[in-house]
């Protein structure tokens, strides 16, 4: 299985420690503004600002938070000028790195994204450099407890989906973009609790890592992940199980 959904299930892991940190809740205002500001401010017609409305009550962010982020997002109310911006680089042995974020100084989150590759053995690239390694899919995140693997692949299957990943702790729905919210929709309705429904970029092709290399990446992806102005990191990593576990533990 790919790195890439195994990162997921990292961050999946790392969610609680984040929240406490407060950066959960200031990463999905940036992105329920974003989706707001380039899609208007009303969900159903607007399927990023319906995810991200999604994700950020998921997280248990306040009704009045989400609804001052819409309308600064729609101008409604007063807001920095933020920016969406993407970086693309690579990590040890050649790993491809790609990430989004939002910022209201690029020169400022340029010169620090570029120092966290440079500090973790990576080097930051030119735009397009890596990301038609990439495609746009749908992510559906499902808890493994209690969940039968082959039930679920053929409510999957049969409701548009295009692939499931089995993870330790999770199964990955992969989907075509325009079918994610259809495919949730009928999971939930199959009785499957949903953990989290989201746009990714999935890997066309993977690179393995093993020792050294895998220590030094785990850790530029962590960093990178940490940076206040990073909203999603995408990688086209492969890694063991039982190697990323004990790094974990590390």
């Amino acid at each position: 299985m790919s790195g890439h959904s195994k990162w997921a299930s990292i961050k999946h892991k790392k969610a609680a420690t984040d929240a406490k940190k407060g950066k959960i809740f200031t990463k999905l205002i940036r992105e329920v503004m974003m989706a707001a500001r380039n899609g208007g401010g009303n969900p159903d017609s607007n399927p990023r600002l319906r995810l991200a409305i999604e994700k950020a009550k998921e997280e248990n962010m306040p009704a009045e938070n989400i609804k001052r982020a819409v309308q600064k997002g729609t101008g409604e109310g007063s807001a920095n000028q933020m920016e969406e911006i993407s970086y693309e680089g690579y990590g040890p042995a050649g790993v491809a790195i790609k990430l989004d974020a939002v910022t209201d100084n690029k020169r400022r989150t340029a010169s620090e994204i570029r120092s966290v590759f440079s500090k973790n053995n990576g080097n930051l690239g030119e735009v397009g450099c890596v990301s038609w390694m990439f495609e746009r899919k749908g992510q559906i995140s499902i808890p493994r407890a209690g969940v039968d693997e082959d039930a679920l692949f053929t409510l999957a299957i049969e409701s548009g989906a295009e692939d499931v990943a089995s993870e330790p702790d999770f199964f990955q729905i992969y989907t075509r973009p325009e079918d994610l919210e259809k495919v949730r929709k009928a999971v939930e309705e199959g009785g499957v609790k949903v953990k989290s429904a989201l746009l990714t970029m999935q890997p066309k092709t993977t690179v393995r890592i093993e020792g050294k290399d895998a220590e030094q990446l785990l850790r530029l992806l962590d960093a990178l992940e940490d940076h206040d102005d990073v909203q999603t990191v995408y990688s086209n990593f492969e890694i063991s199980d039982d190697l990323l576990e004990k790094l974990q533990k590390e």
